[in-house]
């Protein structure tokens, strides 16, 4: 029974792997199709809405919930104290790097509180619960997973404390994954691990691990996860950066796209035709083109894109 308890001691287990695999490759898709937006190759706004929200949020859960899973296989009898904090302070690691590098790439968006600081931190509170019955660890995360639902405070909305979760309005960063919820997918994984060492489960899918020798590749990349995290949006950004130098997006298409997507929201067809068109004259022959597609950083650059909104405004209404 002790080697049913303590999976670690079993060897690992390809399937877990194969899973790990799997969510790279998904995150990976999404992250290429994330920086083709912020390059301007793809419509603004594309990643965050419809599908690919949905598909962004899979792709985190899936991460969150091998997370636990793994808790359990590393530390299913014991906690080995030595191991858990060496993976810790990799994780918190990364977590770090990101947040520096994305302060200073895009500072108004950064990644404070991304899925590596919300492992970090879930790891830390699923220990908790490494002993207890699966069913009371499944109640706890579907707590953890409701919550925000019924709480939401006006004192958490900054970003010292928007990671705890329990916000009124969520920050502006390019990858958030506070506390609540999302420490319900670790907890879900924490439970199934649970159930799984239950049932004696981990040896039925180690009993798999000869039919995918095949996949060794795949497995190899599903063991070392945090250093493809860190390194694969880096290079997918450098490969969409020079195709930038080779064939630039067509910012006027994006911009008469994304300008008559938000005025359609409010206004006519043709108000809308009469607007971006001299909105695109505007910043063309102001220079700010680049500028405002990037975001307008710049002070100079928002009062211009005031005045050319002011302008373009009146115009649309009174064309004569």
């Amino acid at each position: 029974m002790s080697e049913i308890a303590n999976p670690s001691q079993r060897g690992r287990i390809d399937a877990i792997d194969l899973a790990r695999f799997a969510a790279l490759v998904a995150m990976a898709v999404y992250h290429f199709t994330w920086d083709l937006e912020f390059f301007g190759y793809v419509a603004r706004g594309t990643t965050g809405q419809g599908g690919w929200r949905l598909f962004a949020r899979a792709i985190a859960s899936s991460f969150l919930f091998l997370a636990g899973v793994s808790l359990v296989l590393a530390h299913g009898r014991e906690i080995r104290w030595r191991p858990f904090w060496t993976r810790w302070l990799q994780v918190a690691g990364g977590a770090a790097a990101i947040t520096v590098a994305t302060y200073f790439a895009t500072p108004g968006s950064f990644v404070f509180f991304g899925i590596l600081h919300e492992i970090a931190v879930a790891s830390l509170v699923a220990l908790l619960f490494l002993r207890l019955p699966w069913f009371v660890t499944a109640l706890a995360a579907a707590a953890v997973l409701a919550l925000p639902h019924f709480v939401a405070l006006p004192a958490l909305n900054t970003r010292w404390l928007a990671w705890i979760g329990l916000f009124e309005r969520p920050p502006i960063s390019n990858d958030f994954v506070p506390v609540f919820p999302w420490l319900g997918a670790v907890l879900l994984g924490v439970a199934a691990g649970r159930l799984a060492t239950d049932h004696r489960l981990w040896d039925r899918l180690r009993g798999l691990n000869p039919r995918l020798a095949r996949a060794a590749p795949l497995t190899w990349l599903g063991r070392h996860t945090l250093l493809f995290y860190l390194l694969h949006q880096p290079l997918l950004m450098a490969v969409v950066w020079l195709a930038t130098q080779v064939a630039p997006p067509d910012l006027s298409a994006r911009f008469q796209d994304d300008c008559r997507r938000q005025c359609l929201a409010s206004q006519s067809e043709a108000l809308c035709a009469n607007y971006c068109g001299c909105a695109e004259r505007e910043l063309d022959a102001r220079g700010i083109m680049d500028s405002v597609m990037a975001g307008a950083g710049e002070q100079s650059a928002r009062d211009a894109l005031e005045e050319v909104v002011r302008l373009c405004s009146f115009e649309a209404l009174d064309p004569q």
